[in-house]
């Protein structure tokens, strides 16, 4: 009976903490006033495309950039700030909110999708580039299961920074440094033409 009890107790603490952790687009909306001034209202941000659309991104990825920021396993001036006094319920419930709002497409810069798209596609087998596709998915989708972000719409400017922020090691918060070792390889006209072409896509 006592077994059976601390069994019962136990599935009840993890049910609870697991009911915690959920996060929900409602309270997540209340809170997110306070990211709307540069991420917009519904997550597409319009103001400088330097700061990324959060809408419609995976919702455990958008929980692993905000975690990056609270514990300074990635720094910004502004998120580093804004992430620090975040709850585990606060960053749930705002990547449920940012997850469920339709991200608005963008638009490529026409002379830059050809070689974007090559990019993203195939890859430079010259320099040992791999295809953006084989982990973002061919509509720039993203895999939610690896936790590899959606790219389809995103600011082709935000885009560009976060490649080059990979590629010179300001930027270390990749899983066993999968984009840093893409892009080690990349110059920055490719850098340039592949986030022109992300920009473009729509899923």
């Amino acid at each position: 009976m006592n077994k059976w009890l601390v069994t019962a107790f136990i599935a009840f603490v993890f049910t609870a903490n697991a009911a915690q952790a959920a996060g929900t687009a409602d309270e997540g909306q209340k809170k997110s006033a306070v990211c709307a001034g540069c991420h917009g209202a519904d997550g597409n941000s319009g103001i400088n495309p330097l700061w990324p659309k959060l809408a419609g991104q995976h919702p455990k990825y958008i929980e692993k950039q905000l975690k990056a920021f609270k514990d300074k396993a990635r720094t910004d001036p502004l998120m580093s700030a804004m992430a620090a006094p975040l709850s585990e319920q606060d960053v749930a419930d705002l990547a449920a909110y940012f997850s469920s709002q339709p991200r608005k497409g963008g638009t490529a810069a026409a002379d830059m999708v050809a070689s974007g798209e090559r990019l993203y596609r195939a890859g430079n087998l010259e320099t040992g580039v791999a295809a953006c596709m084989a982990c973002h998915g061919p509509s720039g989708a993203g895999n939610p299961e690896a936790n590899f972000p959606s790219l389809a719409g995103q600011n082709a400017a935000y885009v560009e920074k976060a490649l080059k922020d990979f590629r010179a090691g300001t930027r270390t918060n990749d899983f066993n440094k999968m984009m840093q070792g893409v892009v080690a390889r990349l110059t920055d006209a490719e850098i340039t033409a592949v986030a022109q072409y992300v920009q473009g896509l729509s899923n």
